[in-house]
């Protein structure tokens, strides 16, 4: 590598760890903000989705603005936005200026990861750059596993505002850093869809504030009503809009190919079980167990741990085995390792018993994750693959934000923070969604096209997904 190689991969990949972390960092953090912020449940969702549904709804207007002025440009102003945001964040004295601030952080994100993802792809030779997409994955994976551990060490040894503080000092050396070292680079200009984003965000925002709130204000009432069918048709305004456009924000020509769609919809079940999951079960392990922050985050590791050792293995036996096998057989398995925690959960079993059901839900997302990624992106022609990606990338945040949503609704209903055994009913039921919704990702795996290797796949090297 030159030196403006190391330094690009470098810097860029800890722009993406910062990206990614503040996605689940969280998790461990999230019954102090509870308690000391007086917030609801409703409430402590929208910190998650705030994040998650600006990131997802402007990704890919993002990576088309970084085409036209220029992604290291956009990834500075990013830098600046998502650091300016953690402050914020920290700052906040209510849980709506929590959200808030969370949302400019998913702006900024949103800007953040296809700009760095795009500056490592043009920093790079074709025969150098899977290696160095390799490094830029595995140092943004770092956010899974590091996530929950450092959330629940900085709460513990400090205090919750401290998770959001520590993003300053680090966006604040990278921003020149990165001017001074990186390389700016553009790609083909593209018109930016300003209705798709707005029909697409509008459309999503619906079906999530009535999956949220539809619990305190009544399934059946106007406000909940008006919001679900609103979100409905926007999106089927949207999908109508993108089909007419010159210009689209997502091409919908692209889930004609064979594999795609099954590919994306797997994806999105299988990021709403992994987030919906997550939401609740450092929660779980301090208000149903009395764990503290730190032992809950530590506590997490056999579950997150296991996508650092078999997700490899899943990748480098996919081309043996095949995506579809993977993808189905992962699920499963997760739904089975989910289910298993549910069970042993309702029974008040002690945290010794919930380890084995954690690894085997941990096995089974990380062998499906790559899989799912490279059986969406191999769907397509060799010049769609960025596009792929990014709609790919979008639909994993969507996953989670609707996740969220829907374990919340779940978890409303049959339990809460009144008693350990609310709790733990609560949680019960909300990670038995989690487990229907990876046994669902998996019969949308068996649309994948079986042993999806072409000669396209091998022209280009799958992107990998960004933690997050």
């Amino acid at each position: 590598m030159t030196t403006h190689q190391r330094w690009t991969l470098a810097l860029t990949s800890v722009a993406s760890l910062m990206v990614g972390l503040d996605a689940l960092v969280v998790t461990t953090a999230l019954n102090t903000i509870r308690v000391q912020l007086g917030a609801s449940l409703e409430a402590l969702g929208w910190t998650f989705n705030a994040y998650t549904l600006a990131f997802a709804v402007l990704l890919l207007t993002a990576a088309v603005i970084g085409d036209r002025i220029g992604r290291r440009r956009l990834l500075v102003i990013g830098l600046a936005v998502f650091t300016a945001a953690s402050a914020a964040c920290a700052l906040s004295t209510d849980i709506g200026w929590l959200i808030t601030a969370r949302t400019v952080q998913g702006v900024g994100a949103a800007m953040v990861m296809p700009a760095a993802f795009a500056l490592v792809g043009t920093a790079f030779p074709p025969e150098q750059r899977g290696k160095a997409m390799g490094i830029f994955a595995g140092v943004t994976g770092l956010a899974i596993l590091g996530g929950p551990v450092v959330g629940g060490a900085v709460v513990q040894g400090l205090t919750w505002e401290w998770i959001f503080w520590l993003n300053v000092p680090i966006g604040l050396a990278l921003i020149p850093l990165a001017q001074r070292f990186v390389a700016e680079s553009t790609g083909p200009a593209r018109g930016v869809d300003l209705l798709g984003v707005a029909l697409s965000g509008l459309g999503v925002l619906g079906l999530v504030l009535g999956l949220v709130r539809g619990n305190t204000s009544g399934w059946t009432s106007p406000e909940i009503l008006a919001s679900l069918i609103g979100g409905a048709v926007l999106l089927a305004a949207f999908v109508a809009w993108e089909l007419r456009t010159a210009q689209p924000m997502v091409p919908m020509r692209l889930f004609t190919h064979r594999g795609f769609g099954a590919a994306n919809l797997a994806g999105l079940l299988m990021t709403g079980a992994l987030f919906g999951t997550a939401f609740f079960f450092a929660q779980y392990l301090q208000a149903g167990l009395h764990y503290s922050p730190l032992g809950s985050g530590l506590r997490l590791l056999p579950w997150t741990a296991t996508l650092f050792v078999v997700a490899p293995i899943a990748g480098a036996r996919m081309r043996q085995i095949g995506e579809r096998p993977l993808i189905v057989g992962g699920l499963l398995l997760a739904a089975v390792g989910f289910g298993w925690i549910a069970l042993a959960a309702g029974t008040g079993a002690a945290y010794p018993a919930l380890i084995v059901p954690m690894v085997l839900a941990g096995v089974g997302v990380s062998a499906a994750m790559p899989a799912v990624q490279n059986a969406s992106i191999s769907s397509v022609e060799p010049e769609a693959i960025g596009t792929a990606s990014g709609i790919y990338n979008t639909m994993r945040q969507l996953g989670g934000s609707f996740g969220i949503a829907v374990t919340s609704a779940v978890f409303t209903v049959n339990g809460g923070y009144t008693s350990t055994t609310a709790v733990e009913h609560g949680f019960r039921a909300a990670v038995l969604t989690a487990a229907a919704s990876a046994g669902l990702g998996a019969l949308a795996g068996l649309g994948v096209v079986a042993r999806q290797r072409s000669s396209r796949t091998t022209s280009a090297q799958p992107a990998p997904v960004p933690a997050g």
